[in-house]
């Protein structure tokens, strides 16, 4: 039976000559152990004089057990910390009347054993120079395993506490000097206590004890551990006051908080202001070092508690508090200092302990890479070099959608974020996510950045076959099912398409797609392995914006199916979020909201192909096929390009479909689902309708998602032949073989020249348009191009030209034109058109110097040779341009009466600053996660035989 609050009770009699204890038991919230411990204090056998109970006016209380543990007084407190509950309990009581006088604190969770108090008492006795004493805390559930006994700090303030969650084996009963105790069932001479004045207010929970030993050690006195006396300690003390423990984040805070707060406190005057002003760099530093240690979700509570102590109103009375009890230097401090290699010995105990709370992760066990995956990657790059034999020896590749990159690098990096777009007449806005892999990849080769792009299509083979090869092995650990899936990846016909027709941000999704996945996997376990997924995803997303929303969908499905990793898997779209959140925002401010899932790079038009051609892997109808080889040996025309791949890539979609029906079923559905996921995703995109150039409007390029398709395909193809023992030799070899015989057209388009990328000169306008803006980088060229329709594209290109890096989607996918891109259709018009109009005033304000009206472009129509004529002979016929050159670029005429005005590019502004500083930091944030610094899972590699049993899941911890 539960009644209210009993009244006040008589103190019990001290004996003559022994010392006074004064016990007081703050409750808060912790009514449900209250019961337990006034049964343990009226167990005790050495009983306190006196026992004050401060609780909430609405705790209610059981009468036999106030009455068992000998309740002296009950005070009601609304609230407060711990210190706060003791104070009011010591304004109830008596002055001090002697030194012998003590203060027992607990908490409503604090129950003490039997001797506790006796031996306290036992040793503080013996021992006039100790002030407080700490006993061991012990978990309720097993007295045998301490949760703290005794703190110190390091050399730099840092809190070390000295014994949490060990067997008690007694190995630190010797050491009884310590620096600080726990607050939690402490003895405290009740004297020093109130020289003291008590807890500091700054400090309600982590550190409370810290403190209050320290100062006790420069006010003079001694604080000692007691190994006899224990007492339970059943939560935290930053879990008081919650209704759930306090997480691992928060308490790093709550610690953080409390060491910058003692900081402020015990420093020098002079070096208050130091400190103050060194609060914000130190937290980013440490930001960096909690980032490298792979606590990411650290950083909030880094810079909250930097913030906090900044304007931390307690820390003058605490200094103040300090300076009136301090009457030691702080040499008295410095021997119970843990620093050097005790301190290094003793944070390593405790990462080994952490690591083994944590559980040793099982071995990852794939095939060993000699076992098949090299001489499938040496084929590949034979393969490579035979294929791409004609752009041996260039420099630079042209042709499709391939353009040259700026010159330098330093250009490549200038793009980045939210400024001025020097393309068409120009605009502010933001850069395409894309401009971050050119200027990667043209930093790979500073000296001349373009020809990256040719070193990237002579290792597209062998990269793709190593990438699927070492994402299959997660699949099998077999020899035979990885070197299946690296040759499957690397002759696919959506990349060898891609390859053909210079689709560079296509190549890089085939090439990063495998490693994706690896590192998705791999990141609900890992730090490293998040971010590295993270990492890639923006790239993928850069290179192909509208294979992000079906990558998406999936790490969140990923993250949902492997909860005890959900956080480390659901962050990882935050680096991309970053990167297109400017651009999604100005193609809304500007009517084009899907603008950003265009293609980056040079729109280039493609004819779309069927249901049935995505079905087999075809992007496009303009690829090379089956229909002029067959027709050249004299057979009809008959939907070649659809029926021959379709069934020589049968046998690939058979074991795909078969693993449903096999042993690793768990495996195929994911997998099938993603191909799934890919082919939606494709048709989708021969359905949007977002970039245009000239006359024609384009979507997405189908391509990218069809890889997605094709990852699913394979990876379930690799799960079939994984399960079909010693049959996946020979039903491998045939999907193999005919999957090459499939592609058969595209791997010998380059060789026999039917394919659109050929080795350039690295230039973009004629020589003499090129060597102008060599010398002069503001000149623009005017650039005409006759259209398929018999209309007259236009566009204004500055400098060297529009190289890679300076194109836009928000430029292609504009739906209005702008004052200045009309007055620009007006002048092409008017140079294209005999008449007395005079452009020079025109081109004195665009500042254009050349007029190029390009090549005629083969199998033109005759519309676009009709306006090519046209255009040539008014431009002959006008006396402001003068013919300069007729070459493979086209035709050129000057414009000798430009007068250069300053060029003046406006700047980034505060909006363009702060976007790029943000997306700077996150990805470096996403850089400091990726270095490893744990101990990596140790691989074991394997030339498994096919009479192994195959896997059936996606988890490796529960696949035998």
């Amino acid at each position: 039976m539960r009644v209210a609050l009993p009244g006040i009770r008589d103190p019990a009699p001290s004996l003559g000559g022994m010392p006074r204890v004064t016990a007081i038991l703050v409750v808060h919230d912790g009514e449900r152990w209250l019961d337990g411990t006034l049964a343990a204090l009226a167990a005790q056998t050495r009983r306190p004089d006196a026992l004050i109970v401060v609780a909430e006016p609405t705790t209610e209380f059981r009468t036999d057990a106030l009455e068992a543990a000998g309740v002296t007084q009950v005070v009601t407190a609304t609230g407060g910390t711990f210190g706060v509950g003791v104070a009011r309990a010591l304004r109830a009581v008596a002055p001090v009347e002697g030194e012998e006088e003590w203060l027992w604190l607990l908490r409503a969770d604090s129950a003490p054993e039997p001797e506790a108090l006796r031996a306290l008492l036992a040793a503080v006795e013996v021992a006039p120079s100790v002030a407080v004493a700490g006993p061991k805390l012990v978990d309720p559930a097993d007295h045998a395993r301490l949760r703290s006994y005794g703190e110190t700090v390091s050399a730099l303030g840092a809190t070390v506490v000295l014994v949490d969650d060990e067997l008690d084996q007694a190995q630190y009963d010797p050491v009884t000097d310590v620096l600080a105790v726990a607050v939690d069932g402490s003895l405290v001479r009740r004297p020093v206590w109130h020289a003291l004045d008590g807890l500091d207010p700054g400090l309600p929970s982590a550190d409370a004890g810290l403190d209050l030993g320290i100062r006790a050690r420069l006010a003079g006195h001694r604080v000692v551990r007691v190994p006899a006396a224990r007492v339970e300690r059943a939560r935290r003390p930053e879990d008081v006051g919650r209704k759930r423990p306090a997480s691992a984040r928060l308490r790093r805070r709550i610690a953080r908080s409390a060491q910058l707060h003692r900081r402020f406190v015990y420093a020098p005057p002079l070096a208050v202001p130091l400190h103050w002003l060194a609060l914000l760099p130190l937290a980013l530093v440490r930001t960096v070092g909690q980032l490298l240690a792979k606590r990411p979700g650290a950083v909030p509570g880094e810079l909250s508690a930097a913030f906090r102590a900044l304007f931390d109103p307690s820390v003058p009375g605490a200094r103040s508090r300090l300076r009136r009890a301090r009457t030691a230097g702080w040499r008295a401090v410095a021997p119970l200092r843990m620093r050097g290699a005790a301190l290094r010995e003793h944070r390593a105990h405790e990462r080994e302990r952490a690591d083994d709370r944590a559980g040793r992760e099982r071995d990852l066990v794939r095939a060993s890479f000699l076992g098949g995956g090299v001489w499938v990657v040496a084929a590949t790059i034979v393969a490579g070099l035979v294929i791409f034999w004609p752009l041996l020896g260039a420099s630079t590749l042209e042709g499709g959608g391939l353009v040259p990159l700026a010159s330098h690098a330093a250009e490549l990096w200038s793009r980045l974020g939210w400024g001025w777009r020097e393309i068409g007449v120009g605009f502010s806005g933001a850069a395409d996510p894309a401009t971050l892999l050119w200027a990667l990849l043209g930093s790979a080769t500073w000296w001349d950045p373009s020809f990256s792009i040719v070193l990237l299509w002579l290792t597209a083979l062998p990269f793709a076959a190593l990438g699927a090869w070492w994402a299959a092995t997660r699949l099998s650990e077999r020899a035979w099912p990885p070197v299946a899936a690296a040759i499957l990846w690397a002759a696919a016909p959506v990349f060898l398409t891609a390859l053909g027709e210079g689709r560079v941000g296509a190549v890089l999704v085939h090439l990063l797609l495998p490693w994706f996945v690896l590192a998705l996997v791999e990141g609900a376990r890992s730090w490293s392995a998040s971010a590295t997924a993270s990492l890639l995803f923006v790239a993928i997303a850069a290179a192909a914006p509208v294979v992000a929303p079906v990558l998406l969908i999936g790490v969140v499905a990923w993250a949902f199916a492997r909860p005890r990793g959900f956080v480390r898997t659901i962050g990882v779209p935050i680096p991309a979020i970053a990167l297109f959140a400017p651009l999604v925002i100005d193609a809304f401010r500007r009517g084009s909201p899907l603008a950003a899932l265009a293609d980056p790079g040079v729109v280039l038009p493609f004819t779309p192909t069927s249901g049935w051609g995505l079905l087999i892997g075809r992007p496009d109808a303009d690829a090379a096929g089956w229909d002029g080889i067959l027709s050249a040996v004299g057979l009809p025309a008959a939907g070649w390009d659809t029926l021959v791949p379709a069934v020589l890539l049968a046998p690939v979609a058979a074991l795909a479909l078969l693993s449903l029906f096999l042993p690793g079923a768990g495996r195929s559905i994911p997998a099938l689902a993603v191909a799934a996921g890919g082919l939606a995703t494709a048709w989708l995109a021969v359905h949007l309708q977002l970039s245009s150039v000239g006359a024609a409007v384009t979507g997405p390029w189908p391509g990218s998602a069809l890889s997605v398709y094709w990852l699913g395909l394979v990876g379930a193809a690799v799960v079939g032949l994984d399960a079909t023992r010693r049959a996946a030799v020979s039903a491998g070899a045939a999907a193999v073989v005919a999957a090459i015989l499939a592609v058969t057209p595209l791997l010998g388009a380059s060789l026999v020249g039917t394919a659109a990328v050929h080795p350039g000169d690295g230039r973009i306008l004629p020589s003499l348009a090129d060597a102008a803006a060599a010398a002069d980088p503001g000149i623009g060229t005017l650039v005409l191009t006759p259209q398929p329709d018999g209309s007259l594209g236009a566009q204004l290109q500055r400098g060297e030209g529009a190289t890679l890096d300076d194109q836009s989607a928000l430029h292609a996918g504009r739906t209005r034109l702008s004052e200045e891109e009309l007055a620009l259709a007006d002048l092409a018009g008017n140079l294209a058109s005999r008449g007395g109009y005079d452009p020079a005033p025109e081109l004195q304000r665009f500042q254009i110097a050349f007029v190029l009206v390009t090549a005629e472009a083969p199998g033109a129509t005759a519309e676009a040779e009709a306006v090519r004529e046209r255009a040539v002979a008014s431009l002959d016929a006008a006396p402001a341009v003068t013919a300069a050159s007729d070459s493979g670029y086209g035709t050129l005429w000057s414009f000798a009466g430009l007068e250069r005005t300053e060029d003046a590019t406006p700047p980034r502004g505060a909006y363009g600053v702060g976007v790029l500083a943000v997306q700077l930091g996150v990805l470096l944030a996403a850089l400091l996660l990726v270095i490893p610094t744990r101990r990596r899972r140790r691989v074991v590699q394997t030339r498994s035989s096919l009479d192994e049993p195959a896997a059936t899941t996606f988890d490796e911890d529960s696949d035998g």
